[in-house]
């Protein structure tokens, strides 16, 4: 008599491309067939829902779920999710991703009786830079996610040692660092010319979505500074909602055009980073950032801010270099020391390489998830 499936259910708020939405990607995909009935529940956006179902991986989409705060889509969603918690076979699992999802995805299932709830904490929303009453909300809302849940993931040490200060939650929190396989990579060659980028001018680089928490305005500003003392280019690779007002910034800038680069959303962006010398990631806010530990493969001097995770992946000056988020000053002198010392280039992109494929392997981080899905104490 053959052991019947574990039911897994992912549930993300988006269902765009960023890191969030690699993380539910790559463990959905990677859970054998044999031993789990896999499925993901997403709201707004169609791109991963598109390359789950590629895969082979059955997708529920949730139209109320959305970023934007709305009370009546908020109970639609709820409702929504309730009664595919409560469809039979019930899920064993429901593994929560994003905040909106974690907060109505751990009460609903709590309710319809889910035997493991799991919350993946990509970056605690308190923690972004809003007005004082919005940040209180999200602390509670934060918190009852944590409650309601009976496993937390966080994905970075401050995350970790944030939730831990939860009351009542520090004894369901683990710490399993985001990890990825070897990626390809196009050479240098090939990714410049697909770029259009010229064979020898410096370039600083970055991949993300062009929004607030990214914080490539204040990039861009030292880029200027850069750009009339030396020849440079910034190519930054994703969309997001500035992308068309920073495009037309820099294209009205006379010492930014054409010195600026932005290429919009391209699939797998990781494979054009071997075109960079620089990577850059001056962020207000992350989780544990794929992209660095990418820009690590392709063995990139990193210049990045001491936010969420990115103290886990960089130590300054042995693997990359740190700045204080929003000073710009301190993020042009790194981006400069660095396009003046090759040398110093080359030994921090080997030092990062080195450490991601030391430290952040897939393979550890589906292990240590499997631990939590079946209930056993972690390893690391």
């Amino acid at each position: 008599m053959h052991e019947r499936k574990r039911k897994i259910l992912y549930v993300i708020t988006k269902g765009s491309w960023g890191g969030a939405q690699r993380y539910v990607f790559d463990l959905a995909t990677s859970l054998s067939k044999n031993e789990f009935d896999v499925e993901v529940a997403v709201g707004e956006g169609s791109f991963l829902k598109e390359r789950l179902t590629a895969h082979g991986i059955r997708v529920v989409s949730v139209p109320a779920l959305q970023r934007d705060v709305s009370f009546v889509k908020e109970i639609h969603s709820f409702l929504f999710l309730y009664k595919i918690f409560r469809t039979f076979p019930r899920p064993d699992i429901v593994h929560l991703n994003s905040s909106k999802a974690g907060a109505l995805g751990a009460l609903a299932a709590r309710i319809a009786g889910v035997p493991r709830t799991i919350f993946t904490a990509h970056g605690w929303p308190f923690k972004e830079e809003k007005n004082f009453l919005w940040r209180i909300f999200a602390w509670l809302a934060s918190y009852i996610t944590a409650l309601f849940s009976t496993d937390i993931i966080t994905v970075a040490s401050l995350e970790f040692e944030q939730a831990k200060a939860m009351p009542f939650v520090a004894p369901k929190v683990r710490l399993i660092h985001n990890g990825i396989r070897p990626p390809h990579y196009l050479s240098r060659e090939e990714a410049r010319e697909k770029l259009g980028l010229p064979k020898e001018i410096p370039v600083i680089g970055s991949i993300g979505e062009l929004t607030r928490n990214k914080n490539y305005a204040e990039l861009i500003s030292a880029i200027r500074q850069l750009a009339r003392e030396r020849d440079c280019k910034l190519v930054i690779i994703g969309g997001g909602e500035d992308l068309a007002e920073m495009a037309e910034n820099t294209q009205n800038d006379p010492v930014l055009r054409g010195r600026v680069i932005l290429c919009g959303f391209k699939e797998d962006a990781y494979t054009y980073l071997k075109a960079y010398d620089i990577f850059a990631l001056p962020s207000l806010k992350e989780g544990l950032p794929y992209v660095l530990l990418e820009a690590g493969g392709a063995s990139l001097p990193v210049v990045a801010s001491s936010v969420g995770g990115i103290p886990d992946i960089v130590e300054n000056g042995k693997t990359g270099l740190i700045v204080p988020p929003k000073d710009s000053k301190l993020l042009e002198g790194a981006l400069r020391e660095l396009l003046e010392q090759e040398e110093m280039r080359k030994e921090l992109g080997c030092a990062l390489k080195e450490r991601v494929e030391k430290t952040f392997s897939f393979e550890h981080m589906s292990a240590e998830t499997m631990r939590v899905y079946l209930g056993k104490e972690s390893k690391s």
